[in-house]
């Protein structure tokens, strides 16, 4: 478990500060922090000086209460031209507040110029957004809330399925516990693989776990889009086996299939055949967690026709294989 020696040693620890603010959430500050924190004990050991001095920093103090109704003892915001090496935005129930902050929003547009690189964890993205940071670039948060992250700032390039992504000095991650991942990753930029990997053994948990958030996700957001449609997408989940070629859909819809297309389109975002890939992945992964029919007689029973179909249709939306879906999830 005792890391090798780091890949580069800064002058001075690097000081990582966790913005913390009321109804915060615990484990978006907690779960980074556990992994800096393992990363000095683990460095420690091997005889070298530990690499990071993590603070976190509330604009109220001296706590804050996070979720779960656990108190933070925290430390006035520093000075914007402070010196800082990282700067995490968590996320939580109390974010909309923190965003409608203009001074929280000012102190963190002029502190993330100032750090080498920020990052924010789950919908921490959202107080990043707000202050403009994210705009033009690569970002995600939780697949729950990525929808209206891509609504409230058009100008951020919102992606959903990554656990964490990085844009330059910008890093942003999914929901919650990704923030875990994002900070590996960051200990693995600084300090190496081999002591992320120490770090991550020591947690018990994966340096890169498998698939995206995807997997976690409930892939039909397309049935929210449009009531238009929603009697279409219900009587397709009950026939997915049957023939649900555009000729079909369009009768079932009452149009012809030029319009049906437009406007299917139009409402959803998709053309109906990768709608009805998502439904029948779907209706895959009910049986997956749910049954133990055998993974052909799923495939044939959702509209795959094979097991391959159905496995090129999972690595495609989920990132994973219908085999791994059900070791992980039933």
């Amino acid at each position: 478990m005792t890391p090798k020696s780091p890949r580069s040693r800064p002058n001075g620890s690097r000081l990582v500060e966790v913005l913390a603010y009321p109804a915060v959430q615990l484990l978006d500050v907690t779960g980074p922090l556990q992994v800096f924190a393992s990363a000095n004990a683990l460095t420690s050991k091997a005889g070298h000086a530990e690499p990071y001095t993590v603070r976190i920093v509330a604009k109220d103090g001296p706590s804050v209460e996070a979720s779960a109704g656990v108190g933070l003892a925290v430390h006035p915001l520093p000075s914007v031209d402070a010196a800082v090496d990282t700067l995490v935005v968590p996320g939580g129930d109390g974010v909309n507040a923190a965003a409608d902050d203009a001074v929280l929003v000012d102190w963190v547009r002029k502190r993330a110029g100032r750090a080498r690189r920020t990052a924010s964890v789950c919908t921490g993205a959202f107080l990043l957004a707000a202050s403009g940071v994210l705009d033009g670039r690569r970002a995600v948060t939780h697949w729950g809330f990525c929808a209206e992250l891509a609504r409230r700032f058009p100008a951020v390039r919102v992606e959903s399925d990554p656990i964490f992504v990085r844009d330059g000095s910008f890093w942003t991650s999914a929901g919650v516990t990704s923030g875990i991942d994002l900070a590996l990753a960051l200990v693995e930029e600084d300090l190496g693989r081999a002591t992320a990997l120490a770090v991550a053994r020591y947690l018990v948990v994966f340096l890169k776990r498998p698939g995206g958030q995807a997997q976690f996700s409930e892939i039909l957001s397309l049935q929210a889009t449009d009531d238009r449609f929603s009697a279409l997408h219900d009587w397709i989940s009950d026939h997915l086996a049957a023939d649900l070629s555009l000729p079909t859909l369009a009768k079932q819809a009452g149009m012809s299939e030029r319009s049906f297309s437009r406007h299917y389109a139009e409402s959803t975002g998709l053309t109906p055949a990768r709608a009805i890939e998502r439904l029948r992945v779907e209706g895959a992964r009910h049986l997956l967690s749910e049954t133990r029919l055998p993974i052909k007689r799923i495939s044939q029973r959702c509209g795959f026709g094979s097991e391959e179909t159905m496995r090129r249709s999972f690595v495609r939306l989920l990132a994973t294989t219908a085999q791994d879906y059900r070791a992980r999830f039933t």
